[in-house]
């Protein structure tokens, strides 16, 4: 795998876009592990065990500091208590619980370099409108930014029409876009103020 590119790391917020297959949960992992040893998962889709055996798969670390917000136990009637490292919502539509599990982790998280990850925006765009996601986005991106946390989001790129793209872009300082190209997976770095960067097999 190549290294991911010195500014992808440097920035403060990516959104990883793509479609089905091209690789949008392995840079999502990547980047995690490359910012730090004690992420922070909002996870629409997959179960914190899942998440868990995931990162450790994807990047050689199961990270005992990882948290994660599971957005799916609950939805799936296996009603859990929270734990420090793992915390429970209603489901993927609940914004409003998403946001103030956040803020119990960032309040027992006094003095951690964490980073934060979102798996996946449209997830919940199944259940918002693309407005209502670009204001949570903004919140989130703000409130790690405040912490001194990057911050990581994914969105599927044919999910979705293009204008509902275009607007979840404006709250990242960087879009990082992924593609199959015959049987290898690319990649190329999209900067608001730049050309985007050429593809690179990862």
């Amino acid at each position: 795998m190549s290294p991911l590119p010195d500014a992808v790391v440097s920035a403060d917020s990516v959104l990883v876009s793509g479609p089905p297959m091209s690789g949008k949960y392995d840079l999502f992992n990547r980047l995690l592990a490359a910012w730090s040893d004690a992420a922070v998962v909002i996870s629409t889709g997959r179960t914190a065990e899942k998440v868990r055996a995931d990162h450790d798969r994807l990047v050689g670390n199961g990270g005992d500091d990882l948290v994660v917000i599971d957005c799916v136990t609950h939805q799936q009637g296996d009603k859990r208590d929270d734990t420090p490292t793992t915390k429970y919502v209603s489901g993927p539509g609940d914004l409003t619980e998403i946001g103030i599990k956040f803020t119990d982790v960032v309040e027992a998280s006094t003095g951690r370099e964490r980073a934060v990850g979102v798996y996946s925006l449209s997830e919940l765009l199944m259940y918002w409108d693309p407005d209502r996601i670009y204001q949570f986005t903004r919140v989130m991106t703000s409130q790690s930014s405040g912490q001194g946390w990057p911050f990581v989001g994914v969105v599927g790129s044919t999910a979705h029409d293009e204008q509902v793209i275009h607007t979840l872009y404006e709250p990242f300082d960087l879009v990082v876009e992924t593609r199959v190209e015959g049987d290898e997976r690319q990649f190329r770095v999209l900067d608001r103020m730049e050309q985007p960067s050429g593809w690179e097999p990862f």
